[in-house]
């Protein structure tokens, strides 16, 4: 049922941006207008960025295998990022067909009849984008998510650009086309940047914040009963919907496996259910108290590779590991 509604929710998106271009294609070729040209150039790109999306979405749901053990989840950010330079190119366009059309001189005609075409394409757009950010959110599903935005970002240029047309129209001021084009074009491109940036972090497994400070409070409260004498080398990261978190957990050395895997197990499922609507795979490493003992040189982390890679530079960088995704005990 999951994966019906998300295949449901891509299809529609396909749909309708074929939908969207062909109306802002007659939109354009009624009125001569670069702004709505230029949200015509956005609904190109959509087309292709929502194709990369849907085929993205299927490979995510691919189950694990032999080459790839840690699932295809990661396919994810690369569409994301994929769409987002492809909202780039079409910022770029629109600036370009802008300015040359604001030397040129516009000529402008049937803006009405125009008018009327994109705003009621904007009204679709917007029950779309805000029904795909929806059920990604509720899925995890962050294809979803960046090509409901995608939709909401055509909806706020189509928007955008039915006001400036109505002022031309209302106005006869023709050179405020070109104008509202290049404000559209602004907004296009900062929501390309948002795109880039959340796909590069989760690319390079940047830790959420507010998972973290959810992790460390169960923990501690593992810590606080007496279930487990402390932890550290927590890290997290995630895939699509899937959670993968690694920590070392620290237990008396007198107690045998059995307890100590009963009372790790414990920790593990306090864990999970801290995250319901994600597939969460828990790694944990039993360790003896005193610590010291078992470890007399510490732990290996990243400052320890830094400076095997860098033996010049003693020191290491300036910082380790993010604080967000290593606790101590």
């Amino acid at each position: 049922m999951k994966r019906d509604i998300e295949k449901t929710a891509m299809g529609a998106s396909l749909l309708i941006a074929c939908l969207m271009l062909v109306g802002k294609a007659i939109a354009y070729w009624l009125t001569g207008s670069s702004a709505i040209l230029s949200d015509a150039a956005e609904s190109v790109v959509h087309i292709a960025a929502t194709g990369i999306a849907g085929w993205s979405l299927w490979f995510s749901r691919q189950a694990p295998c032999v080459k790839h053990p840690y699932g295809h989840g990661k396919i994810a950010y690369f569409s994301a990022g994929f769409e987002g330079a492809l909202i780039l190119s079409a910022a770029l366009f629109i600036f370009y067909s802008s300015i040359r059309e604001l030397l040129a001189g516009p000529e402008l005609h049937q803006l009405s009849l125009g008018l009327a075409i994109t705003g009621a394409l904007a009204l679709v757009n917007l029950l779309l984008g805000l029904f795909l950010v929806r059920v990604g959110r509720r899925r995890n599903a962050l294809i979803l998510v960046a090509n409901g935005k995608h939709v909401l970002t055509d909806m706020w240029t189509s928007l955008a650009v039915v006001v400036g047309v109505g002022i031309v129209w209302a106005t006869d001021i023709v050179w405020l086309d070109p104008a509202v084009a290049m404000l559209a074009a602004a907004n296009i491109l900062r929501e390309a940047f948002r795109l880039l940036y959340r796909s590069f972090g989760g690319l390079i497994d940047e830790a959420d914040p507010d998972k973290t400070q959810r992790l460390l409070a169960c923990l501690d409260d593992a810590k606080a009963e007496g279930r487990v004498m402390g932890y550290h080398q927590l890290r997290h990261r995630q895939s699509s919907n899937v959670m993968w978190i690694e920590l070392h957990v620290l237990v008396p050395g007198s107690v045998s496996t059995a307890e100590a895997h009963q009372a790790v197990t414990e920790v593990e499922r306090r864990i999970r259910a801290l995250f319901p609507a994600y597939l969460v795979q828990v790694t944990t490493h039993v360790e003896p108290v005193p610590h010291a003992t078992a470890h007399p040189e510490g732990h290996p982390d990243m400052r320890d590779a830094y400076a095997r890679a860098h033996p010049a530079d003693r020191a290491g960088p300036e910082t380790g590991p993010p604080a967000s995704s290593s606790a101590g005990q």
